[in-house]
């Protein structure tokens, strides 16, 4: 089972190895990082490179796929035929299911699978998500099953798509034994994951830090 993760400049890491973390400890999973190119790809503030092992052309025929989101996605998005885009289009015909996380989701309504169908996405690009054709939604996990088609919110619902994955691709046992193989058991010490519990001074807070390129 060939689990494949595309790589970008300027992607979100959490995006990528929230479900790698998850997905590679599958029984029979291979996992690659594939990109236009193979070697290194920076991340979204230049901190942290990835290696991509393969090339789109190396994989033609991955059983998953699972498309990080990132402040790259809006360059990915803005090229006629960008090689993510085209790759997207040309794999996921065979593929088991077709999936991304956070800005992700706009790789895949630009490669035309999420035209009228609901989706989601970090809440900051709902409006992006619209105008390339979907239907966005608050939810943190939308499924359209029937069509090999999982869409996750922000950046650590990843893990949450990732876990609902494996289930699908094993059986319920195998998806809670990952969770606990990663102990996957969220507590956070504050109540602020949402635009509706975050409130005002801490919205005002990250428009400033997002002003200021750190986040």
């Amino acid at each position: 089972m060939q689990i494949a993760i595309p790589l970008f400049d300027r992607l979100t890491a959490l995006d990528g190895i929230g479900p790698y973390e998850t997905l590679q400890r599958l029984p029979g999973a291979e996992v690659v990082f594939v990109a236009d190119r193979t070697g290194e790809i920076r991340t979204e503030n230049g901190f942290l490179g990835l290696i991509a092992d393969a090339t789109y052309d190396d994989i033609p025929n991955p059983d998953v796929v699972v498309v990080p989101g990132g402040t790259g996605t809006r360059a990915v998005v803005s090229e006629d035929g960008h090689p993510l885009v085209s790759w997207v289009q040309a794999v996921h015909p065979t593929t088991r299911f077709t999936t991304s996380v956070c800005t992700g989701s706009l790789v895949l309504a630009k490669a035309g699978l999420l035209d009228g169908k609901s989706a989601t996405t970090h809440w900051g690009a709902y409006d992006s998500l619209a105008k390339l054709g979907a239907v966005p939604t608050e939810q943190r996990i939308v499924e359209h099953l029937e069509d090999r088609i999982i869409t996750a919110a922000g950046v650590s619902s990843g893990i949450d798509m990732a876990l609902r994955l494996s289930e699908l691709l094993v059986d319920d046992v195998a998806a809670k034994a990952m969770q606990l193989m990663v102990e996957y058991d969220p507590q956070p010490p504050f109540d602020a994951g949402s635009v509706s519990k975050a409130g005002p001074e801490v919205m005002e807070r990250l428009i400033e830090y997002m002003a200021d390129g750190k986040a």
